[in-house]
């Protein structure tokens, strides 16, 4: 894969609005820019016109735009894309955090590209985009060991294990947002995929 030349300058993390769903697992995405935002000083505020909260930070001397859809997961696709138009972020500066039954507890990866394995979230971004080469961060939250426990499983809490193995995957992503601003995308796949 080549090197990511560009820097991110958008990241949406992928979620579901409302307080019953604030703990569950389809919220990773949600709690990866909390904590970005947190460890920053940023803060999150609604706008309504991107029907998203959003923050902005600087990162490294760089702007940065973290995002919540306010949406639910399968209609993520319009707020960030709406965002995107209005400040002119091409779809190739664009991470998207999201959770992923395919990655354990405790493990990150970055992607780029590729299909939406399918993630409704994913799949609404591909439609809304028209691109499948945005960036990635698949957030791991494992998998019930059926597809008809999916929908269940991902809208209920992790277990406090789970739950302290995803922050601090969560932290260890947040480590290599200088690289990722940066466009050094091979330096931050390395440092994030190595244990």
């Amino acid at each position: 894969m080549a090197a990511l030349s560009v820097e991110i300058s958008l990241i949406a993390g992928l979620g579901n609005p409302g307080s019953q769903y604030e703990q569950t697992r389809h919220n990773a995405g949600f709690w990866f820019v909390d904590e970005i935002a947190r460890q920053y000083g940023g803060q999150f505020r609604v706008e309504s016109k991107f029907n998203a909260e959003i923050c902005k930070l600087t990162v490294e001397g760089k702007t940065i735009w973290l995002m919540k859809p306010q949406t639910f997961m399968n209609r993520s696709g319009q707020p960030v894309r709406a965002l995107a138009d209005f400040y002119k972020i091409p779809f190739d500066q664009i991470l998207i955090a999201h959770d992923e039954l395919d990655l354990e507890p405790g493990t990150a990866k970055l992607k780029t590209g590729g299909g939406h394995g399918g993630h409704n979230g994913l799949r609404d971004l591909i439609n809304q985009l028209g691109n499948k080469g945005f960036h990635r961060l698949r957030l791991g939250i494992g998998h019930p060991g059926h597809k008809d426990q999916v929908s269940d499983f991902v809208l209920h809490r992790p277990s406090k294990d789970e739950q302290i193995d995803i922050e601090r995957t969560i932290d260890n992503a947040i480590r290599v947002l200088p690289e990722l601003m940066a466009g050094e995308w091979e330096k931050a796949m390395h440092k994030l995929h190595t244990k």
